[in-house]
């Protein structure tokens, strides 16, 4: 018989081969690594029964997981930034496995009292804390799978976990489709008067791939926000928009064809028929079970004092642009394809800033260095690139990170520009955790550092606008988290445990960073001149930082008051709601003008396909906490060498080994105040709203 053809999956040791793996690989890898930790979940439990340790029944379990977890990470992941039909079809085709595979875990009796009982045991108080932290967390997640639910329950919580990872990708799918689906074609450059250049010579690039003559601009936030805000001819600005807000819907261009409504309806039908069958009277309650805030009320109120606090300024801040806009000659009402022009124009005109002018002094290789000097000069670590390495994408490229002794403590790989069947925004994620193997040996962690930025044309270094610097540090901030954990166990080490609104506090303190006169000096250099940033366009930027900032933040806003009332408020008697509870939300908190036939629900993947629902508000809960930890290091100095550490060692370097609440204080002496984000976002309370 054959040998049959090598699979990398199979055969992950240190960093995967990438570019070997294939669609056919995936099924049977991602198989066999779900048996072989059934079977050892089934062999240490009832080999352990009565002398549970962590040795003889949670380390060989968290050795067969993290081999799965790996295997999955690099199939996941893949689909995300290289997608073809082909893979795709392999990926979801594994959806069902790995739900059931949970699901079995969750609710496998024999393994939870087993673990029950070595909490009961005088050896657990010689654990460590993050041994004992995952134990806890491994129990409330027992219940939270449905493992004291009758037989018959434990059977539909199964068949609605599976039902829900295939929904949740029909509906991400539907979104990269619809995104792919749609492009604008242009033959004559007069039609975009007032495009940058850069993004003119991005949209004959475009054209070339598709074999047309002229310009394509496409659905993708490089080519889709430029055009928004500088294009001039207010019909085409229309047409892009409304073809990017009627996305996956049925509405817009491709009406129907990608429809995510009836994905939507029962993604939050088997949501709510889920929190039910755990005793939760609502998603969004059931969702509060692993996070800092309390309670729904908790988190409905904060979000309404913050909209409440912000909405003055936010009216102050489109009257001032719809005066404008009519001062330019805006004829009849502002329109939501306007506010983004308009309010570029204003924002050069008050501050002298644009954007645009400053992309030459932030070249790709220039921001990340700068980038990684920051980390160095605050956390005492270096970074050294790693050549030689099998990577996804030509583009790709891979660096260890060691600490002030020299011992390399991780792995990152950074792809950073936008390209088809790759999904859009910017992320991070798990390669793999730190961990001690079972043979004794440290598993160091690896990370994913993602972006969408506009590629290099021509062989010409890519340059960024400070925006995408920003969220660049943002990324970095997550990556930091993951690999600076000094945890060695899988469940707690790195970003694994955080509670999902304090996750977002490391990415949100980072960027603060990239508005820094001292780091914008190491961190931009015009490609020309070799000169940093000259200090008129220091001043223009940070005087425009906390421009229409209002505005800004009630956005957010209404995005996470429309996803918490989404889950808190579903009646299966009523449906969904989904307009009904996005014209309220939008009644209270919205100042800018809107399109009566938007569907941005039916393209919102952070809530129906990420890990946000219910927990959008997470951005902003993490941002108070983020802004009030940054003001220890405007207070103490910017690169602070005790800050710093401190920062590191009690928020940084826990993982999710510890409450993030008791970090928080531990770095700044007392809990975090909401003013100072406001502070931070140039929001002025009004004495009324301050009452």
């Amino acid at each position: 018989m054959e040998d049959q053809e090598f699979n990398p999956l199979l055969h992950l040791q240190g960093l995967p081969l990438f570019s070997h793996v294939k669609p056919e690989h995936v099924y049977p890898a991602v198989k066999s690594a779900v048996d072989h930790s059934i079977q050892v979940i089934k062999t240490v439990v009832a080999a352990h029964e009565a002398d549970p340790t962590w040795d003889n029944v949670i380390a060989p379990i968290e050795e067969a997981d993290d081999k799965l977890s790996k295997i999955w990470s690099v199939v996941s992941h893949l689909n995300g930034v290289c997608n073809t039909e082909e893979l795709r079809e392999a990926h979801d085709k594994c959806l069902p496995l790995m739900a059931e595979y949970s699901t079995f875990v969750g609710q496998y009796k024999p393994l939870c009292e087993v673990i029950k009982k070595l909490k009961r045991t005088d050896a657990f108080s010689l654990l460590t804390d993050a041994q004992k932290k995952s134990i806890d967390n491994s129990l409330r997640d027992f219940h939270l799978s449905g493992i004291d639910l009758p037989d018959d329950k434990q059977k539909r919580y199964a068949e609605i976990s599976a039902e829900l990872a295939q929904l949740q990708s029909t509906f991400s799918n539907n979104v990269l489709d619809a995104t792919k689906g749609y492009y604008l074609h242009i033959k004559d450059r007069s039609e975009v008067t007032g495009l940058p250049h850069a993004q003119l010579v991005q949209a004959e690039s475009e054209a070339k791939k598709r074999n047309l003559d002229g310009l394509v601009f496409t659905l993708d936030i490089p080519s889709y926000l430029p055009f928004l805000t500088y294009v001039e001819n207010r019909d085409l600005r229309q047409q892009l928009y409304i073809a990017y807000v009627t996305r996956a819907s049925d509405q817009g261009p491709n009406a129907h064809k990608w429809d995510n409504q009836s994905t939507i309806d029962s993604i939050l039908r088997l949501r709510h028929e889920l929190a039910h069958l755990l005793g939760f009277a609502s998603y969004a309650h059931l969702s509060l079970a692993t996070k800092m805030a309390k309670d729904p009320e908790e988190v409905i109120a904060f979000l309404e004092d913050l909209a409440h606090k912000s909405k003055p300024q936010g009216l102050r801040e489109m009257q001032e642009l719809r005066e404008y806009a009519a001062a330019q000659g805006l004829e009849g009402e502002m329109q939501p394809w306007d506010v983004a022009f308009y309010s570029q124009k204003l924002c050069k005109e008050k501050y002298a800033y644009d954007p645009q002018e400053l992309r030459p002094y932030f070249g790709v290789s220039k921001v990340v260095s700068g980038l990684f000097t920051c980390a160095e000069r605050l956390y005492n670590v270096s970074f050294r690139p790693r050549f030689g390495v099998d990577v996804w994408h030509p583009d790709v490229r891979c660096y260890d990170i060691y600490d002030r002794f020299g011992s390399k403590i991780g792995t990152f790989y950074i792809d950073l520009y936008a390209r088809e069947g790759k999904r859009g925004g910017a992320w991070m994620d798990e390669c793999q955790s730190r961990r001690y193997r079972s043979d004794g040996s440290l598993q160091l962690p690896v990370a994913y550092l993602v972006c969408n930025f506009t590629a290099p044309v021509n062989d010409k270094e890519s340059l960024l606008t400070h925006e995408e610097v920003v969220t660049l540090f943002h990324e970095f901030g997550h990556g930091l988290n993951q690999l600076l954990t000094r945890i060695d166990i899988a469940d707690v080490s790195g970003i694994n445990g955080v509670p999902w609104d304090a996750v977002e506090l490391p990415s949100q303190f980072n960027e603060n960073f990239a508005w820094q006169e001292e780091v914008l000096n190491f961190l931009s250099c015009h490609e020309k001149t070799q000169q940093p940033l000259p200090k008129e366009k220091l001043e223009s930027l940070i005087k425009a930082k906390n421009y229409e900032s209002a505005m800004a933040m009630l956005r957010q806003l209404e995005f996470a008051l429309f996803d918490f009332r989404l889950h808190l408020e579903y009646d299966p008697e009523k449906g969904s709601r989904v307009y009904e509870i996005l014209k309220q939300v939008k009644d209270l908190v919205a100042v800018t003008p809107q399109y009566e036939l938007s569907r941005f629900p039916d393209s919102f993947t952070h809530i129906f396909a990420g890990g946000y629902a219910a927990g959008y508000y997470s951005y902003k809960w993490a941002e108070v906490l983020a802004a009030d930890a940054f003001g220890r290091f405007l207070e103490d100095g910017i690169f602070d060498e005790k800050a710093g550490a401190d920062f590191r060692d009690c928020i940084l370097a826990v993982g999710g080994a510890s409450d993030p609440m008791k970090g928080f204080v531990a770095f700044r002496g007392r809990k975090p105040s909401v003013d100072a984000l406001l502070k931070q976002s140039g929001i002025s309370i009004e004495p009324a709203a301050a009452e």
